[in-house]
């Protein structure tokens, strides 16, 4: 694979337009020097061009290279951790800030989808998540609980709705998420690109950032070949990021996740899957997966590890897990499968705030990446601006030290624990 290449993904192969952006040279002055060009990199920049701020943004690869554009695709409300979670942390009338912020970053995705018109980005409406077991009332509770205190649009599915649509004997019961979608996060993050760009920001790829001066007023981040000179520097980077702020380095644990695309067999998927919806299911150990190109292929995502290096077949341990879940589909081939590294905090929230003066960061999405980069990019660009303080809302989820190798072992056990509770979870259930 060449250097300047995305990897070969369901993503890349429809990515729908085939613009590039030079590499940096020479000194740049700019108002805003963006570090990472994923999502939340994105979203900053294009508020801050929409602003007239001089944004120049620096990505080692291409636009939306790494998680940003190999991803599930779900856009939902919520976070990587649960609100019980959260109100213990920061209590509950913060915890349900943060909640309703969470479902405006959907809202954000949605809207600029709408506004510059990004067909190519082929929303779907529609998420469910799937509980293996019999919660005994607790799903439905939960439904109710959340329209009441939120108003998301959720519909609880009984046992026999949820097999009508997911054909499985897995599933006991869901609750669709009316109010979600899933999408093709490549093109809309090329998308934002380009509206960037033409708003006056600038965009270079295949510019790894090897060095900064963050003291002063005025900043200096280096490439190979260039010098950047900005009152402020976001760093937006995510599982792939360098050792320039050796803190934000410290803060995240690389985590890796596996993807596959199957073969074209529209009868086939539609003997398991008959709804356009994507399907989360509830485990913590569990699988994400939907239908694509009009219900004729499945697109299924599971498994985490901390292991950094792809598995000898990624493919085979993904289609075991969707031949177990629909037996029906024993026949159905593979055509191609992949992984991506997700940033993760030990506390399981984005890490979203300011270093120092002009100094900001913007990372840790893992496992609610779609919503939270639209946050994260929105409440940084606010703070640059002065629109608005919201990033302090994250504040009691800062920069906490990973672990080391202890906290990437304790991620993995904590994996595996996981994945114990949910077998013996569903065997009660039978």
């Amino acid at each position: 694979m060449a250097p300047s290449a995305y990897i070969d993904t369901y993503y890349s192969r429809t990515v729908a337009t085939s613009e590039t952006y030079p590499a940096a040279t020479g000194r740049i002055e700019a108002d805003v020097c963006i570090v990472g060009g994923g999502l939340a990199g994105l979203t900053a920049a294009l508020k801050l061009a929409r602003n007239g701020r001089k944004v120049v943004l620096l990505e080692a690869q291409r636009v939306a290279w790494g998680a940003s554009g190999r991803n599930g695709g779900f856009v939902s409300a919520g976070y990587a951790t649960g609100l019980s979670s959260i109100q213990r942390r920061v209590g509950k009338d913060q915890a349900r800030e943060l909640f309703r912020l969470s479902m405006e970053g959907v809202e954000i995705v949605r809207r600029t989808i709408d506004e510059l018109a990004i067909a190519d980005a082929r929303l779907v409406p529609g998420i469910a998540k799937a509980l293996r077991y019999d919660s005994r009332g607790a799903l439905q509770a939960s439904c109710e609980s959340q329209q009441g205190e939120f108003g998301l649009k959720l519909r609880y599915l009984p046992r026999d709705k949820v097999r009508s649509l997911f054909v499985s004997s897995k599933y006991h019961e869901a609750i669709l998420d009316e109010g979600a979608f899933h999408f093709h996060p490549l093109n809309y993050g090329r998308a934002l690109a380009r509206e960037a760009v033409r708003l006056g920001a600038a965009i270079h790829e295949h510019s790894p950032v090897t060095s900064a001066d963050l003291e002063g007023a005025r900043k200096v981040v280096r490439t190979k070949d260039a010098e950047v000179r900005a009152e402020h520097v976001v760093f937006a980077t995510g599982g792939y990021t360098g050792a320039v702020l050796p803190a934000l380095k410290r803060a995240f644990l690389p985590v890796a996740t596996y993807v596959l695309l199957t073969e074209r067999a529209p009868d086939l998927v539609q003997s398991a899957i008959r709804t356009r919806a994507a399907i989360l299911d509830d485990r913590r150990a569990g699988d994400y997966y939907r239908v694509v190109e009009d219900g004729s292929r499945i697109l299924w995502g599971g498994r985490i590890t901390t292991r950094t290096t792809d598995p000898r077949d990624i493919a085979a341990l993904l289609r075991r897990e969707m031949v177990s879940t629909y037996p029906q589909l024993a026949s159905l081939k593979v055509e191609i499968a992949w992984s991506g590294l997700m940033a993760y905090a030990r506390h399981l929230m984005p890490q979203i705030g300011q270093f120092a003066p002009g100094v900001w960061y913007c990372t840790a999405f893992g496992g609610h990446g779609m919503n939270t980069t639209a946050i994260g990019g929105t409440v940084i660009a606010e703070g640059i601006t002065g629109e608005s303080d919201r990033y302090r809302l994250f504040s009691p989820f800062g920069l906490a030290w990973n672990g080391g190798v202890f906290g990437r072992a304790a991620v993995q056990l904590t994996y595996w624990s996981y994945q114990a509770a949910d077998a013996a979870r569903e065997f009660r259930s039978r």
